[in-house]
């Protein structure tokens, strides 16, 4: 039996309890905090520690150590309870390049650690990525505090409540009999093609952002659409929704804006480019896929090796 989606896909499988029921009892998260089997992640520019000789291991360190940096009001995350142990998240900007330890891209390093490990990583970057770009009421202006366990913010003027959100994307491969349509971005390097994708706009279903985004995108109009599975993508933040559509026309007519290039390719031409992409460097003059770990690779790659169908 093949694997269903969320077996496969990077940042998903969080193994967390968020006792999200809890985030407001700061007398609980205090004593978290005094707790010496609680452990945190110190994430720098957004990017995380890594242990020493160990650079494909996320390093989680004793509260200690951090306590000064927490009391400064650096921002701090209760990710959750893992076995009953606490896990935060601190953005240890503040400390500079030269604080001890090492740090990592979350991009590069996602695909070589514990899936889990992943999940609960693309949780605490997408987090701190928010806090640092909702640090003002949008309501009045006035500069917000963290609350509810660094799961909101709250403004002291005008006493708005604020929440992180999170953005649908919805990323689609085109089908029709055995050919696929993928793309290449404008902003895309080499010769990396991927599924179609795009923003859902207020009030759309799935179906429709579908089938907008690849007739904007391509010209190809998209009759049924079936959805595969979403995966979480903490760059910054949001939900990638993965479908599958049947399209109705094949003349592709390409938005000049957003696309530099459009094709149909064949089943045993997307089994090649799958075999091509195991590298996050695209291979000059060949095309290619996204890496594994984003859900574009494995869309396409389930649909050439006759896992999915519309």
């Amino acid at each position: 039996m093949s694997p269903a989606m969320e077996e496969i896909y990077t940042f998903a499988g969080n193994p967390l309890d968020r006792v999200s029921q809890r985030r407001r009892d700061t007398a609980w998260i205090a004593s978290l905090l005094d707790d010496p089997q609680t452990r945190l992640l110190p994430l720098r520019e957004l990017k995380p520690l890594v242990r020493d000789g160990s650079p494909d291991e996320l390093d989680w360190q004793p509260v200690m150590p951090w306590r000064a940096l927490i009391e400064d009001g650096a921002t701090l995350i209760l990710l959750g309870l893992r076995d009953g142990r606490a896990r935060f998240a601190l953005d240890a900007t503040a400390m500079g390049d030269g604080a001890d330890g090492a740090t990592a891209d979350v991009r590069a390093l996602a695909s070589r650690i514990d899936g889990g490990e992943a999940a609960i990583l693309a949780e605490a970057r997408s987090l701190i990525d928010w806090h640092t770009r909702h640090g003002f009421c949008a309501q009045c202006g006035t500069p917000s505090v963290a609350d509810s366990g660094g799961w909101g913010r709250r403004c002291p003027n005008c006493r708005a409540q604020h929440y992180p959100r999170v953005d649908p994307v919805v990323i689609m491969l085109a089908t029709k009999g055995e050919r696929c349509l993928l793309g290449r971005g404008r902003r895309r390097v080499g010769s990396r093609f991927s599924c179609l994708a795009g923003f859902m706009e207020p009030g759309e279903t799935l179906e429709e952002a579908v089938r907008r985004e690849v007739l904007e995108e391509s010209g190809i109009r998209v009759r049924r659409v079936r959805y595969l599975a979403s995966q979480p993508w903490p760059f910054p933040s949001t939900l990638m929704i993965g479908c599958l559509g049947e399209a109705q026309s094949e003349e592709i007519t390409i938005d000049p804006e957003e696309m530099a290039e459009v094709r149909w390719f064949e089943r045993e031409e997307v089994r090649a480019m799958v075999a091509r992409s195991r590298s996050d460097e695209p291979i000059a003059n060949q095309t290619t896929l996204p890496p594994p770990l984003a859900i574009g690779h494995q869309i396409a790659r389930r649909w050439a090796f006759g896992i999915d169908s519309v």
